[in-house]
């Protein structure tokens, strides 16, 4: 079979992604709120525990955050994260 032709069918077959750039700024959000969620979490007195029981998410969850396994975690998910320890570190 003539690899062009075959080549050409396939990408009819499979079209190309919508957007890239979608995946790429998706990471670069989640990347900027990891590192502020991480260092939020350095300064404030929280236990992991305690952290994911404010955010409502599995401690599994607040793990891969600290182990920097982004890939486990959605920007919903770190907002919820920044919401909960901000909430404790912000003075009444």
């Amino acid at each position: 079979m003539n690899t062009a032709r075959h080549t050409a069918h396939a990408e009819c077959l499979d079209p190309p992604r919508s957007s890239p750039d979608l995946d790429v700024r998706d990471l670069e959000q989640r990347t900027r709120l990891m590192r502020i969620v991480t260092r939020l979490i350095a300064v404030s007195d929280l236990g992991s525990r305690e952290i994911a029981r404010r955010a409502g998410l599995p401690m599994q969850k607040i793990s891969d955050l600290l182990s920097g396994r982004l890939e486990h975690l959605s920007v919903d998910e770190l907002r919820l994260v920044y919401r909960s320890i901000e909430s404790q570190l912000t003075p009444p």
